[in-house]
């Protein structure tokens, strides 16, 4: 199992001292596709800020609407379960900020979260850039804490995720994790097979 520690910030994040989580193992021949993908994450007291980030050429961008499947587009995923409880948050976004936000113990029981603001919520923010694409969001704890009530952050806090990247109606359909994926079936939606996060202090 491969583990990460967010380091705290005050104030906005400055990416560039922050470590990177490679997303770099493939599936499906994905390792003959050229497409790379990291992510960064940190935190503070109000909740976790997220940057992920594709070398990608190819880019596919065509949904917008709160019911697409996001990752049919280029897309980069952020899944975690905050607490020893089964149930998982997967968080997936595509250049447009268009979102795909479920909450579940597996694919087969996922329910689908709409914010009615997202904007709001998350407050996403999505840039390309020279050879891809990025997209910076927030997560606050009050919103883990509507489904998660005892849920409290802290350091040295110990929880569970996962980063992707995807696209599977690209020109080079692709599929990445950050931590592996083992065993049968193949799908993204598998908490055993989460990485370790380490809420960490100040760098």
């Amino acid at each position: 199992m491969k583990s990460y520690t967010l380091y705290k910030v005050n104030g906005a994040p400055d990416w560039s001292k922050l470590p990177v989580m490679p997303i770099d193992t493939p599936y499906k021949g994905s390792e003959r596709v050229p497409v790379t993908a990291q992510a960064q994450l940190c935190w503070d007291d109000e909740g976790i800020h997220v940057h992920l980030s594709a070398v990608e050429s190819d880019i596919r961008c065509e949904l917008t609407g709160l019911l697409d499947s996001v990752c049919h587009d280029s897309c980069l995923e952020f899944f975690f379960s905050p607490t020893e409880a089964p149930t998982y948050f997967n968080i997936e976004f595509n250049p447009n900020c268009a979102l795909f936000l479920g909450y579940g113990e597996n694919v087969d029981d996922l329910v689908r979260l709409i914010p009615r603001d997202q904007q709001k919520l998350l407050q996403p923010h999505a840039n390309r850039t020279a050879d891809g694409w990025e997209i910076f969001y927030h997560v606050p704890f009050s919103f883990v804490q509507q489904f998660f009530p005892g849920f409290k952050a802290y350091e040295g806090l110990h929880f569970r995720g996962n980063c992707f990247k995807c696209g599977d109606l690209t020109p080079n359909p692709h599929f990445f994790s950050w931590n592996p994926i083992t065993g049968e079936p193949f799908t993204f939606h598998r908490p055993d097979c989460y990485g370790e996060l380490i809420l960490g202090g100040e760098q």
